[in-house]
This record gives structure tokens, sequence and C-alpha cells, in this order.
């Protein structure tokens, strides 16, 4: 039966319950983190956590009272953070995906479709302009590029580069680094061959491409056979920097864990101020030097000096363990006069991690002990001092990065 009050109030509710979905969507705050520091944490059982901090000079922390846990299938800890964001590519979803923390919970903010897509290595052109490079997902052999704008999270450019794919016994290509200069890109890389399923090898030669920017084309190659693996994905470790000057370093990875050519030295190369290929004068030999060991990861200290993280072969049995056992150790190095010194902390374990911040002379370096717990130490520059900083307890295992938010 026709009844003309209820017919004209079910438009009204509606109506109304449309206006206050819309009114919540458009009062989500969106706005950036206002804290400092964010960690990344891989408890004891396996899960994982997601916690920010305004200070890494004192206190304790545990992540499963301050953090928010994550979902494993969507989250890991190759994410990007910038400027109170954290950018993720979701494998599972074909998605890059845009998130700020809230409390104890991690906010999806936006999303954009990536299809085909591993991200090697990011760059941030901008604010708001963030250049992604890395590989096809179907057999990792051809190097592509997409270009993001993060406040729009929408894609601005995207395409092939025409890098060499690999050929012969080489099964793949990966990409240690991306430098920009101007109207140029340098575009760090090497060829991997694999052995079986689990286990793969690497050429023996570093390659440094250059390549038209923004156009993407390939000007020129230049090759270098001193040590290859040249750096590593940036969004899981850092491995190169400018100095003062201009002049772009990078380290090379061969040891068991990345390269997988340990005859091969680690070493530290370096790209001059306005020049596209390597200074064949100039090679830090790490492994050769008083450390006698391979390194994985470098952080700029300023002043030609920088910290890098080597592990101890005579500590552990090999890949089965190499994370789980504690075999790190932290030197600084002059990158001129070709010096080392060994920090006083304990021995680290982890493979690969995000774990020096500098900042206002000081280097926090996270550092996890499986005798002296989980701390942030303090580096003085100035002075050369050590001292314990922030804990991470309770359900901490592993420190896996910690980052500036802003």
């Amino acid at each position: 039966m026709y009844h003309p009050v209820k017919t004209f109030l079910l438009p009204c509710l509606l109506i109304l319950f449309c206006c206050v979905s819309c009114n919540q969507n458009n009062h989500q705050d969106l706005s950036p983190s206002k804290k400092k520091y964010s960690m990344y944490i891989l408890g004891k059982d396996g899960k994982e956590y997601l916690l920010e901090t305004d200070s890494l000079n004192s206190g304790l922390v545990r992540p499963e009272d301050k953090g928010a846990l994550l979902d494993g299938d969507i989250m890991d800890r190759d994410i990007i953070v910038h400027q109170g964001y954290y950018y993720h590519l979701s494998r599972k979803k074909a998605s890059f995906e845009k998130y700020k923390l809230n409390g104890s919970k991690l906010i999806l903010l936006a999303a954009m479709p990536l299809k085909d897509f591993s991200i090697e290595n990011c760059n941030w052109i901008s604010n708001d302009t963030l250049l992604l490079t890395g590989l096809n997902k179907s057999d990792y052999t051809q190097v592509k590029y997409i270009s993001v704008n993060t406040a729009k999270m929408q894609q601005t450019a995207a395409g092939d580069i025409n890098i060499a794919r690999p050929s012969g016994k080489f099964t793949s290509v990966s990409i240690g680094f991306v430098e920009l200069r101007k109207d140029k890109m340098l575009l760090g890389y090497t060829y991997n061959e694999q052995l079986s399923s689990s286990n793969y090898s690497t050429s023996d030669t570093t390659y440094v491409a250059a390549i038209k920017y923004p156009e993407m084309q390939l000007i020129k190659t230049d090759k270098d056979t001193r040590s290859t693996s040249p750096g590593g994905t940036n969004t899981i470790q850092s491995y190169s920097f400018n100095d003062e000057q201009g002049n772009y370093y990078f380290m090379s990875c061969p040891g068991i864990a990345l390269g997988n050519r340990p005859e091969l030295p680690t070493g530290i190369f370096r790209i001059n101020a306005g020049q596209e290929t390597i200074d064949k004068s100039y090679f830090f030999d790490i492994s050769g030097s008083v450390i006698q060991n391979h390194a994985y990861g470098i952080w700029y200290l300023g002043n030609h000096k920088a910290i890098i993280r080597s592990e101890r072969k005579d500590l552990f049995k090999g890949l089965s363990d190499h994370y789980s056992t504690a075999h790190f150790e932290f030197y600084v190095l002059d990158l001129l006069k070709k010096e080392i010194k060994k920090l006083d902390l304990p021995l680290d374990k982890g493979t690969r991690r995000e774990c020096v911040i500098v900042k206002d002379n000081l280097a926090y370096i996270a550092v996890n002990s499986t005798l002296n717990g989980n701390y942030i130490w303090i580096y003085n520059m100035s002075n050369g001092t050590l001292k314990k900083g922030l804990q991470l307890a309770g359900d901490t295992d592993f420190i896996l990065r910690e980052d500036q938010l802003n």
C-alpha cells in the first residue's frame, strides 16, 4: 500500500546517511605524522611492528605497547619513509600504497595499481615526486621505471630502460644504485646466474649506465671488474651517498648475502662530480684492509667519513645462520686517507638493515645484541664517544630499520 510519509522518509534517510559518510571521509586526518623517528621491529614470535618516537636518546619502548602490529601479508620492511608517510608496494595486490601511523593502527590513505614491477631503488625527485626503478616480476630481466606523484598517488611517467638484458649463463639483472645529476641518471647494475632453486651467483663486473633524464635514453655504459654487485635494494639498506663536493660514492657487496662472489673484495667506488664514469684511480678495498671480511651497508657522516657494517666470517657458518648469529661490527672510514677505525659496539645481528641515522653531529646506530639487548647507540662524531640511547625491549628481537620521519 502506498504510504506518502514512508516514501518521503526513505530517500531523506539515504541522503542523510550518504552525507554523514562523505563528511567522515572528508574529515579523515590525512596529515603526516608529527613524530621525528620511526622503527620497524621484528618480534620474537615473528610478529612485525611499526612504531614512532620523538627521541632516540633515552628511554625504553616495547613495540607491543607502543607500536602498530602489522599484517605480514601486505607489509614488509622495504617501506619508503618520507615526510611523515609510509609507502609500500603490496606484491599480493600489485598496488603501490600510502600509509600513515595513527597510534597503534597503520592507516591506508591511498593506493594506485602497480603491476609486473619489483622495486630495486627509489629516489625522491621533489617532495611529491618519487622515481621508482626496478624490474619486471615475470623474469627480472627488464629494467623499468615509474614516476609517481605521491600527493595524488598517480603515475606520471613509466616505461622500460634500454639496459642490455642478461644473456648466456646469466638469467637476471639487479639494480644497485640510481643517482640523478641534472639531465643525466647514473644506474649501477650487474647480472646474476641462477645456480639452483635457492642459490645464485653474480657476474664479476660492475656496470654503470649513463642515461638521458627524463627521456630515459641510454647514452653509454661503463664497466669495472675490481669488484661486483654494486649497491643493493636501497629500500632495505643504504649503499651510496654524495659528499660535500658532489662526488658520489657507492659500495660493492660481493659477499654471500648479496652478490655471492666472496672471492672478490667489498670495495668503495667513486664517481666524481660532473662525471658519468667510475673514477679508475680510486678504490677503497675493505676486504683487503684490516677488516678482512665483507661488508653490507654504508652511511655518510660528513667530512669524508662514513660508517660501514661488516660481517665476521669466523663467527657464522654460512648463509643459513648469517641473519640470526650476532657477528656484525661497525667501522668508521676515512674515505680520503683510506683509514679504518672499529667502533666499540656489541656484535650485531641481522644481515641487511637500515640501522644508522646521522643528525646534528651524532650517529644513532641500532644494534641487535644477543647478550646486551637491543639499543640505539649514540656515536658522537666530535669526540668519538659512544653511549646507549633508547632501548627496544619487550617483544623486540630485531630492529630491522630506523628512519627519520621529518
